[in-house]
């Protein structure tokens, strides 16, 4: 009896143990998901990174309170093996595909006929701090190419009166890039369409897209995945990286795009 009444106090200490965490990291994530909701910078990364991970531990807690349960103690040790190689293989894989975004991170010497430079968000209207670093990236870039046209590709973002397009316009311009050689693709909304949008741009303006080379300007993190779609566009692209500002802004983003990159990859 003893036994018994020592296992029944354990599994409601376990069980309000549990309910307590589960509390905290819906709390947790309640608050990001506000912020996230507000438009804070990056919240939206950093809310699903406290979800995934509150998903996680809060799963392992209900199968260590159901352990501690009698009746359900044999089925929790299995969920729990289960539980350990789903993680065991979730982290492989997110590691394959963190090999992958770092293994394109970098600038490719090549003569092209158009650079395309991906949109990234504005904050009040004007370049955010990413959309800066691949802006200036492009300019820099433009050096080593003579006179050839670059497409900047963003529409209109939630909240904002002008297109990224534009305000990637204004922003080359004003740094001596020739206004006659900005071309505004103004509809796309995400990189398959920046891509897209961008390729039927060029055709409009009578280039050989299927000789063309084009060179795709994007943070590091996001150059394997965006040569993959611009290959599926049709596009023989290579990549020119611009280095994302701060460790804190580099590990948020190379985290995401492991998951863009799988769903990229895989769906």
């Amino acid at each position: 009896m003893k036994e018994r009444g020592a296992d029944i106090l354990t599994a409601r200490r376990r069980r309000i143990i549990t309910i307590i965490f589960s509390v905290i990291a819906a709390g947790i994530s309640g608050y990001f998901f506000m912020l996230m909701q507000s438009r804070a910078p990056y919240m939206h990364i950093i809310f699903y990174l406290v979800l995934g991970l509150s998903i996680i531990v809060v799963a392992y807690m209900v199968l260590w309170t159901l352990g501690a349960n009698e009746k359900y103690s044999r089925p929790a040790a299995i969920m729990r093996r289960c539980y350990f190689i789903c993680l065991a293989v979730g982290l492989a894989g997110f590691l394959t595909f963190q090999g992958l975004i770092i293994s394109g991170a970098t600038t490719e010497e090549a003569d092209v006929d158009a650079v395309i430079v991906l949109g990234a968000g504005l904050r009040n209207g004007t370049p955010s701090l990413v959309l800066r670093t691949r802006l200036n990236a492009a300019v820099e870039y433009l050096k080593t190419q003579g006179d050839i046209p670059v497409i900047v590709a963003g529409g209109l973002g939630q909240g904002e009166t002008i297109t990224e397009a534009e305000a990637m316009f204004r922003y080359l311009s004003a740094r001596g890039v020739d206004e006659n050689l900005i071309w505004k693709e103004k509809e796309s909304t995400n990189t398959h369409e920046n891509l897209t949008f961008s390729l039927a741009l060029m055709e409009e303006n009578g280039m050989d897209v299927e000789n063309a080379r084009v060179a795709v300007v994007s943070n590091e993190f996001h150059l394997y995945r965006a040569k993959l779609i611009a290959e599926k566009a049709g596009l023989d692209a290579v990549g020119v990286a611009a280095e994302t500002p701060g460790v804190f802004l580099r590990i948020l983003y190379y985290f995401r795009e492991a998951f863009a990159l799988a769903s990229e990859v895989l769906l």
